[in-house]
């Protein structure tokens, strides 16, 4: 029941759009994460959340200007095909769906983990399967459905998230005054030096990855060329003030980088300032956080696969169709909710170890994009000019480098290998490279009920 000539509708607004790119990064990470960080970074965990908010902001900005002069789904395969090579472009491709194909999988896996760990009578395997299934139907229904799904859960974890601010600062007046509230202890941590704030730096970074997510739903988006830059910086902006205002008041109720178990630091301080009522609803909220992440996560790999298929670089009647009735990739979308299985056979932190190699790979390959564009495009020169058109996306080419160099060995093992299969399947398409791989006709054109102003221009 698919059709190939069938066009995605454009319904989603600068808001939804900015919501997705959030639920893709899961603002409660900041605190699913906070142990390992103030563990890494001596307890400076707000200092390495600032550092990694500025070092994204470039490459938030290289994603604007690539999505305003390409504003089509396919992120940052699009944007290295058509300004670097079409070759380079499959092989970016290639190396982002290690993100987004399987950190779907790794975000039910973590679902499943928490819930199993508070009802450790129910097999972990029914907890997965219902994250799939129920994700699985959202998507397949629409991107308007699953966008009004993931808006009411992501109010949910806001307010999660607020409440434990606010607990957090009263915490804190309550056992050190008004006085405590202001310090700059959790900026300095514990003789925190400089080595020690960027290695937890580089694991803040993680946070932050499937902030670009929001550029594959391009062609859903209501006036692209305008909305999704603005939703890219957005959803960089956002995410990051939360995750330091969050690892600040957590720092300040629990000074250090000293936990029993470091992995789950923030349940043991939900429960110092909340007791075990706020734990529940904590634990509720992570879980909660892992469905709305998964949700826009198992959407944008679903559309990154569609990009690829109608370029005929997968097969095209499979990966580049779209359903008749609900006007989605619904190959794509039960294919990915169909390699979450897999984490039955795995753990969290086998099934996370190589997912970040593509998504620094993609990070890198779209500031560098950047600077092909404007060398080789005369307008683009005229209009951002050496210092935006190539300082600003040098500087994040090279940060994104020196992230992916903190990745242990096995994720470039597996991602090299990853990387090698693809290589071949380019050479399979390219006859041994003696030809370009399949190229896409873009559509550019609205549905006949887009509003007046999806058709505006900059």
């Amino acid at each position: 029941m698919t059709d190939n000539n069938i066009k995605l509708e454009r319904t989603l607004s600068l808001k939804a759009v900015v919501l997705f790119g959030l639920a893709y990064m899961t603002p409660l990470i900041v605190l699913g994460t906070f142990g390992v960080i103030a563990s890494t970074s001596n307890g400076a965990v707000p200092t390495a959340y600032l550092i990694t908010t500025a070092a994204m902001l470039f490459t938030a900005y290289s994603y604007g200007i690539m999505a305003r002069t390409y504003p089509v789904a396919g992120s940052a395969y699009t944007y290295a095909r058509r300004a670097i090579d079409s070759r380079v472009g499959f092989m970016v491709g290639w190396s982002v769906l290690l993100d987004y194909f399987f950190l779907p999988m790794v975000i039910w896996l973590i679902g499943a983990a928490y819930l199993n760990a508070r009802f450790p009578e129910v097999p972990s395997w029914i907890f997965l399967l219902g994250f799939i299934g129920i994700t699985t139907f959202l998507n397949i229904y629409g991107i308007k459905l699953a966008s009004k799904v993931n808006s009411l859960l992501m109010v949910f974890q806001i307010l999660v998230i607020a409440f434990f601010v606010l607990l957090s600062v009263r915490h804190v007046f309550a056992t050190g005054g008004s006085d405590a509230l202001f310090s700059l202890g959790p900026f300095l941590g514990e003789d925190a030096g400089f080595t020690a704030i960027a290695a937890g730096a580089a694991v803040a970074a993680y946070s932050f990855l499937g902030f670009d997510a929001v550029t594959t739903l391009t062609e859903e988006t209501i006036d692209p060329k305008r909305n999704i830059p603005k939703a890219i910086m957005l959803t960089a902006l956002i995410g990051g003030g939360i995750y330091v205002l969050v690892g600040y008041t957590t720092q300040l109720v629990h000074p250090g980088s000293n936990f029993v178990n470091s992995d789950s630091a923030a349940f043991e301080i939900a429960t110092t300032i909340g007791a075990d009522l706020f734990g529940a609803i904590f634990l509720a909220g992570m879980v909660l956080a892992q469905f709305t992440s998964g949700l826009a996560a198992q959407a944008s790999a679903s559309r990154l696969l569609f990009a690829m298929g109608r370029d005929a670089v997968l097969p095209p009647k499979l990966f580049g169709g779209l359903h008749a009735r609900f006007h989605t990739p619904v190959f794509n979308i039960v294919l990915t909710g169909a390699i979450g299985i897999i984490a039955l056979f795995l753990d969290v932190l086998s099934a996370a170890s190589f997912i970040n190699f593509g998504a620094f790979i993609a990070f890198t390959m779209v500031n560098l994009s950047v600077i092909f564009l404007v060398s080789k495009d005369a307008e683009a020169k005229r209009q951002y000019g050496v210092i935006r058109g190539m300082l600003v996306p040098l500087i994040g080419a090279l940060v994104n480098l020196w992230l992916m160099s903190k990745l242990d060995i096995n994720a470039f093992i597996l991602g090299l290998i990853w990387l090698s299969i693809g290589l071949a399947q380019l050479a399979y398409l390219t006859r041994f490279f003696r030809r370009e791989p399949p190229e896409v006709a873009f559509d550019d054109s609205e549905p006949e009920s887009a509003p007046a102003s999806a058709k505006a221009t900059l």
